[in-house]
């Protein structure tokens, strides 16, 4: 039976990274993810019937083309769909049907979209990690009732101190913006879902993983601006998967 739900995640997760598509694109630009309801080619803005809204075989099936006027479909759209189904499995086969799933679900949920926003408009929407925090809150509440929610929203509030006066050094020593107000807000989030001192140790792991990516995209476009978003929170992803094997590894460097 397990594998039965392990494939329902995935599918879930390709049909919900269509959504997030939708939500990454058009939030950053103030416009209604329910208005128009239906989807439509960038290019021609022609409404796209059932057979071109399958997640990730419509993209196969259409050669990569809109089936109305033949422009190329960006593979983002795919490989969006792709990760979330493959990370929504992954959630599934780690904690089951647990609060934790809730957790890491929104996790996920948080990083397909700030994929899609930051990447294309060097933006998160508040109200993105405005609902992650809620839906990561309420879990928590349900896991470990009040007190330690308490705790949690206060590991959040600090680490969101903490980059905040990161950022104010960084603008004092470059002269120039150095963060984000969305990357630091994205710390709270990890304060919330790791504590204090895992939460800190993302903005390790965030630069360990966006350095080497930020030179090899630099080499191929040195126009382009790396954004952040994504590096952390998929560091807090990995994190709260690897939560307990680094909290004893990071345990026996305390010792």
């Amino acid at each position: 039976m397990n594998i039965y739900y392990i494939i329902a995640f995935f599918i879930l997760g390709t049909i919900l990274g269509s959504f997030y598509n939708v939500v990454g694109f058009r939030l950053p630009k103030d416009e209604s993810i329910l208005k128009p309801a239906h989807s439509y080619c960038d290019n021609c803005k022609h409404q796209l019937g059932f057979t071109s809204l399958i997640p990730i075989f419509s993209y196969l099936f259409q050669g990569g083309k809109c089936k109305y006027c033949k422009a190329k479909i960006s593979l983002f759209y795919p490989f969006i769909e792709l990760l979330t189904g493959a990370l929504f499995a992954v959630s599934y086969y780690s904690f089951g049907f647990t609060p934790d799933l809730f957790i890491s679900l929104a996790l996920v949920s948080l990083f397909s979209i700030v994929i899609v926003s930051d990447l294309n408009y060097l933006m998160i929407p508040d109200e993105v990690t405005l609902i992650t925090g809620l839906v990561i809150a309420i879990s928590i509440f349900f896991r470990d009732h009040l007190e330690v929610l308490l705790k949690s929203l206060g590991s959040g509030i600090l680490l969101f101190v903490i980059m905040y006066g990161i950022m104010l050094l960084g603008d004092f020593l470059f002269k120039r913006e150095s963060l984000g107000g969305a990357d630091i807000k994205l710390m709270f989030i990890a304060g919330l879902v790791l504590g204090p001192i895992l939460g800190v140790f993302v903005i390790f792991v965030s630069s360990v993983v966006a350095l080497p990516v930020s030179i090899l995209l630099y080499t191929i476009n040195k126009e382009k601006v790396i954004p952040f978003g994504p590096f952390i929170v998929f560091s807090i992803l990995l994190l709260f998967f690897l939560k307990v094997d680094v909290s004893r590894l990071l345990g026996i460097f305390i010792q």
